[in-house]
């Protein structure tokens, strides 16, 4: 069984808040186009994270329509496989599944219910000659029991030794999260072994930068072979910010039985715009004059990419220093794009870190139903509340709107026996 497993393609993200990517995904799927036509995968399956956010405009979904379309059209035998992560919207993934299954793509959104109805698990078990592909979307807490009793089933069916595919979208313990803006012991993970067993191949998403776990030695070697079960992140189709340093790529992955051999080939992503750091000689800029005379030299001689600044810590940029960057980059038609996040070096004692404010990705926030699920995660930068009066409040307000709530049934239900008293009396 052969598959091409990528994922994390974020269609629609606009970057540093200025610029969007349209023609970098572009550039991505003409690459990913051409190795569907030239490996003939078995399955092309994508683990999650397909949009940026909840809600994409008009304009990024027909994107992602043009480009799966076009995919099919060129590899109509190639089964595609396509799950939800936690920036997408699982009902709206799951909404457009029956349309897709006229272009032998597969569309799973939602997870497994609690109480799941007679026959549930046809929806996430996708049968191709080759083997079998347990479509698992994004899923906010563990499902030991539903991940084994799907591979049960297939296990009893799986008389020819098929190989079997599991896809995930989940951080687990083992990874490398470098290039993401999470420190490691707030990150939740959950340990390999409630996945179950039974599978060959566990294709993740969520973590930016290509892995298999257990084997981070070796992590971007471009072709390596492991005995079954592996567990995979294919990474991130584009660099999400300037930290992912890391070459990007997507999986090429070929098992030969189930229980076999596993064999990763790396197909490197070529960026249509490259991150740099500048200056790019590992030195720090030392005034805003030099700063702005190197941004001017990288514009001249790369026309194009991504880059963030390096400055030392006792340099005083003016306050309108990032408009003075944007005027400068203004006759590159974007093609040259800025970071303003700054790295500071020197002495480290004399930065203000400690009022630097949480970072929230948009899916995040869209995701934190309560208010106090916000404040709770950034009450370490206001050391003058209290959580706990503030719990109390809350209280409060909930307790009157309920009161209000109570006092409006109330009226509603004796307004509708009043209606209904006096209808019989007329009939009467």
């Amino acid at each position: 069984m052969k598959i091409i497993h990528t994922a994390d393609l974020h269609l629609g993200q606009v970057i540093y808040q200025n610029y969007e990517r349209s023609d970098e995904h572009l550039h991505f799927f003409k690459q990913l186009k051409q190795w569907c036509m030239e490996h003939h995968p078995d399955a092309l399956i994508v683990s999650g994270d397909v949009f940026d956010i909840q809600q994409p405009s008009a304009a990024t979904k027909k994107a992602f329509n043009d480009y799966f379309v076009d995919i099919h059209r060129s590899c109509p035998q190639m089964a595609i496989v396509i799950t939800a992560g936690n920036h997408d919207s699982a009902s709206r993934i799951q909404a457009d599944s029956a349309i897709w299954t006229l272009a032998n793509t597969t569309m799973v959104g939602t997870a497994p219910a609690t109480e799941p109805e007679f026959g549930w698990e046809e929806k996430y078990i996708v049968r191709i000659p080759a083997g079998y592909i347990l479509a698992m979307p994004y899923m906010s807490s563990e499902h030991t029991e539903t991940l084994q009793h799907l591979l049960d089933v297939v296990a009893k069916e799986n008389e020819k030794g098929l190989p079997v595919i599991m896809m995930g979208h989940t951080a687990v313990a083992g990874l490398d999260i470098t290039g993401h803006n999470i420190e490691i012991g707030k990150l939740k993970t959950q340990g390999t072994d409630s996945f179950g067993t039974g599978y060959d191949y566990l294709a993740l998403g969520h973590i930016h930068k290509p892995q298999t776990i257990g084997h981070q030695d070796d992590a971007l070697n471009d072709d390596v072979i492991y005995p079954a079960p592996v567990i995979r992140y294919s990474g991130s189709a584009l660099h999400v910010s300037c930290d992912e340093t890391y070459p990007h790529t997507v999986s090429l992955v070929e098992i030969d039985k189930h229980g076999g051999n596993v064999e990763i080939k790396q197909l490197r992503i070529e960026e249509l715009r490259h991150f740099y750091v500048l200056p790019e000689n590992d030195s720090s800029f030392e005034s805003a004059e030099d700063a702005l005379k190197a941004i001017m030299e990288f514009c001249e001689h790369n026309q194009s990419g991504y880059f963030r600044l390096r400055v030392d810590i006792k340099t005083d940029l003016p306050s309108n220093f990032n408009q003075m960057v944007y005027d400068t980059l203004a006759t590159t038609g974007d093609e040259v794009r800025y970071n303003p996040k700054v790295i500071w070096t020197g002495n480290t004692a004399l930065t203000d870190s400690n009022n630097e404010k949480p970072t929230f990705e948009v899916a995040e926030l869209q995701q934190m139903e309560n208010p106090l699920d916000f404040i709770e995660k950034t009450i370490d930068q206001y050391p003058a509340l209290s959580l706990d009066e503030i719990r109390n409040a809350f209280k409060e307000v909930e307790a009157e709107i309920k009161r209000m709530q109570d006092e409006e049934n109330l009226k509603a239900a004796a307004k509708a026996t009043k209606k209904s008293s006096t209808t019989k009396t007329e009939g009467e």
